[in-house]
């Protein structure tokens, strides 16, 4: 059997760490929406969704439109936003680390490529329209995105296209020993997340 590769959580804000070391990114803004997709990552993987939304993050009304093959979904406003991020991180899906990122900034947004890595139940497999013989076994789907944000004046965000590389699906067992959970993707970025003034849920 071929295992997929340990996913590393601390792989979550480490491009965004390395576009805010570089010494070509001066302007406060840019600089701006490079933490704030920072923080974004880390809080969503840690399933503290309801931060994102906050305003200090995120516009009123956000409009989020994910297109994975033929098929496109839009969730617009603070209600379908919501419900996105609350149904994905109560069935403990929210684990998406990526493997390899690349990120650009512009005076309107962000973009970047991940390949990227989301954990995910045996039993709940069927939700990706995958079979597996085993459901009893944690699985890593490995996939190509695509994510380009847009950002107000005043660096809150407005909305994610989301582009999902549906023929780049690899879908794998993880190894013994090797799953990382919802819990422990929390718990390994709390420390990330305190030091950008995130203290933990109470």
């Amino acid at each position: 059997m071929e295992y997929a590769d340990q996913v590393d959580v601390f792989n979550v804000p480490r491009e965004a760490d390395r576009v805010l070391a570089s010494s070509w990114l001066t302007d406060p803004r840019l600089r701006a929406m490079v933490a704030n997709v920072r923080v974004h990552g880390m809080l969503e993987v840690s399933g503290r969704w309801p931060d994102i939304l906050s305003p200090a993050l995120t516009v009123a009304h956000p409009v989020y439109v994910v297109s994975e093959g033929d098929s496109t979904e839009t969730f617009d406003g603070m209600d379908a936003v919501s419900r996105f991020y609350g149904e994905m991180t109560d069935a403990g899906l929210h684990v998406l680390v990526p493997r390899t990122e690349k990120m650009a900034v512009s005076d309107w947004g962000v973009t970047f490529e991940s390949l990227l890595s989301q954990t995910i139940p045996g039993h709940l497999m069927h939700v990706f329209g995958e079979h597996v013989d085993d459901e009893s076994l944690t699985y890593v789907m490995e996939m190509r995105v695509s994510n380009v944000w847009h950002f107000t004046e005043d660096v809150k965000l407005i909305g994610e296209h989301v582009y999902v590389d549906r023929s780049s699906r690899i879908v794998r067992p993880a190894a013994p020993g090797t799953v990382v959970t919802p819990e422990m993707a929390r718990d390994a970025l709390a420390p990330i997340l305190a030091a950008s003034g995130y203290p933990p849920v109470a």
